[in-house]
Parts: structure tokens; C-alpha cells; sequence
């Protein structure tokens, strides 16, 4: 603990240590986030997507009600914010590849008037149907990079059973002073 001695000569190189402690932060925050998709991902096929974006939108406040599977009409999750309406549809998707506009088109056809929908996949969309999306304003995609983002903010709130399935711990990075 030379530092603290009143006759230390030495100097200490901040920019340097905020520049590396930046690097290092934003490492672990992206090696959280593929840790959390690659967990869905491994964990969550098929129909064991749907509970889990049920319990995300609990978390969020939302009162939800799974649909049986199969003769769902492309409604996986019925939502709601609280006894009144509007409803929230909410189809789920868990496929590796991309999401294509006919398949929002099929949750919209299952929506009634003063719905809105949900699309929730851990995969993308294609071009075609983010343009589909961006043109239907009741209808909000959310993405793979997107539902980890929501994982991350509410997951105090998930259930134990997914706070096991994605063990993750809080922990506090310095960041570099705001200039």
C-alpha cells in the first residue's frame, strides 16, 4: 500500500484503467447476453416457450392465460394489463430460422378488433416481415437480442423454475466517469 504513504512519488493512469475496465464490462455483458439465448434456446423448444413468455409477461404485470396447444388460431398467450381491455394476443416461436411475414399475417388474422398482438421468437425476422411489422403498429415483434434484454430487466420478478434454468448473479462493473 505504497499509495497511501505521504512520500509516494507514483502516479496512477486512469484513462487507461477506465478504458480497460470498459472493455471488460461490456464482455461480460455480452457474454451474459449469449448465455441467456443460448439457454433458451437449449432449454425452450417447441411448446416449453410459451410458459416461459407467459411468466416474462407476469413479471412485466400482465395477467396471462396459456392456450391449449394446437387449435390455438395462432394465439399462444392471451394478455391482459388488467380487468379491462385492451387484449393482447401474443404468438410465440422458438424455430432457428427467421420469422417470415405470412406468419404475423396468421397472428393478425387470429386478432379481433381493439386487439393487439404479440410475435416473440428467439430468432429474427426477415425483411419482408419487419416491414410487415413497422406497417402494423397494433403488432410489435420482439426478437431473440430483444426477450434477453426483457430477461435481464425482470429477472428478479421470473419464476424460480427459469432463475434455475438461467443462473445468473448480480454484480456491479465500475464504468469510466461521464466527461
Amino acid at each position: 500500500m505504497k499509495a497511501l504513504d505521504e512520500d509516494f512519488k507514483g502516479s496512477i493512469v486512469e484513462a487507461d484503467a477506465d478504458e480497460t475496465v470498459a472493455q471488460t464490462a461490456d464482455e461480460i455483458i455480452e457474454s451474459t447476453r449469449d448465455f441467456v439465448l443460448k439457454e433458451l434456446s437449449k432449454n425452450l423448444k417447441g411448446y416449453d416457450l410459451e410458459p416461459f413468455v407467459a411468466n416474462l409477461l407476469q413479471a412485466m404485470g400482465y395477467r396471462t392465460i396459456l392456450s391449449p396447444h394446437g387449435g390455438d388460431s395462432g394465439i399462444d398467450i392471451t394478455a391482459y394489463k388488467d380487468e379491462l381491455p385492451p387484449r393482447i394476443v401474443v404468438q410465440v416461436k422458438s424455430q432457428d430460422g427467421d420469422i417470415r411475414e405470412n406468419m404475423i399475417q396468421s397472428l393478425k388474422g387470429a386478432m379481433r378488433e381493439g386487439d393487439y398482438g404479440l410475435f416473440v421468437t428467439l430468432s429474427n425476422y426477415t425483411k419482408n416481415a419487419q416491414r410487415y411489422l413497422e406497417n402494423t403498429p397494433i403488432i410489435r415483434g420482439i426478437n431473440g437480442t430483444e426477450l434477453v434484454d426483457l430477461v435481464l430487466k425482470y429477472y428478479d420478478q421470473l419464476s424460480v423454475k427459469y432463475r434455475k434454468m438461467i443462473p445468473l448473479k448480480m454484480v456491479y462493473i465500475p464504468v469510466p466517469a461521464e466527461e
